[in-house]
């Protein structure tokens, strides 16, 4: 049979053997890639009985038509994040070192993250196909497989050279320079199994993501604090704990300006390279 003979069997069916409308084109295109390089392939009979064929074993240009496709899907859908590579982007991880990657069998923990997305990382989700879920999980182990074999492949730090520090002078470190912010059962809480390796780190020393919080003293003396919304030299503004906006001129009110990221950056020029490594070890432990 050729490609046409082959699409019009499965987009209509024959005899016993069910249409399959709603297959994707780029599914059966992966189809026929698989099926022009497989030998076994027995087409169904006029009342749709398939005959008995050896069981089916892909060849290497089957397998690479399927790495292909899920390839495709990668480029398409994943790159602009994790890089053409997988090996990491502007705002995705390197997958060839990911953790829950290295832990996946079959897509039982990849499908989950494609299919749901990620709200706090805004990783959105994406509705693929069983098939395709299948063709994308092969290509993300096997080009995670292909860097960590490749000769002076290296790009990423692991998790391993972030684990050079002392653990008791990294908690006699935070305890006298940290706690007065930041809480180990509170705030930091399990961010050791959050964050991992360079993410971790990377949050430790500049916290990108903290927001200042600001406190207003208005006339009367009433204070009222929230986080801060905007503030140029006339005017600030707030959002409170009830999420309302509001705002003043800054000539007729006090307030002071809590900065998380100010805080960090004041300490750059004050850190050692142990203070560094042991904090991380310590901060390591908070899961």
């Amino acid at each position: 049979m050729n490609a046409q003979q082959i699409t019009e069997l499965v987009r209509h069916g024959r005899g016993q053997m069910p249409a399959f409308t709603k297959l994707s084109d780029s599914d059966l295109s992966a189809l026929l890639q698989y099926l022009a390089h497989d030998p076994t392939f027995t087409p169904p009979t006029a009342n749709g009985h398939v005959a008995a064929a050896p069981a089916m074993v892909p060849s290497a240009s089957a397998a690479a038509a399927t790495s292909d496709h899920g390839g495709s899907l990668y480029q398409q859908n994943c790159a602009f994040c994790h890089g053409r590579d997988a090996g990491g982007g502007e705002s995705g991880p390197d997958l060839t070192r990911s953790k829950l990657v290295a832990d996946d069998v079959n897509g039982d923990k990849i499908s989950v993250v494609v299919r749901n997305g990620r709200a706090d990382n805004k990783m959105p989700k994406f509705n693929f196909s069983d098939a395709e879920m299948a063709d994308l999980v092969r290509w993300i182990h096997s080009t995670a497989k292909a860097a960590a074999t490749r000769p002076g492949g290296r790009r990423g730090v692991d998790v391993a050279d972030l684990q050079t520090g002392n653990v008791d002078a990294g908690r006699a470190y935070f305890r006298a320079n940290c706690a007065s912010c930041h809480s180990p059962t509170g705030d930091l809480a399990g961010v050791a199994s959050r964050y991992q390796g360079l993410q971790l780190e990377e949050r430790m020393l500049y916290p990108k993501d903290a927001k200042d919080k600001v406190k207003v003293t208005l006339p009367s003396g009433e204070t009222i604090s929230g986080i801060l919304e905007y503030q140029d030299e006339f005017v600030i503004g707030l959002r409170d704990a009830n999420g309302t906006y509001r705002s003043w001129p800054v000539s007729a009110i006090k307030y002071s300006i809590d900065s998380p990221v100010t805080a960090h950056v004041d300490l750059f020029p004050k850190y050692t390279d142990d203070d560094i490594h042991n904090l991380m070890a310590y901060i390591q432990t908070l899961k």
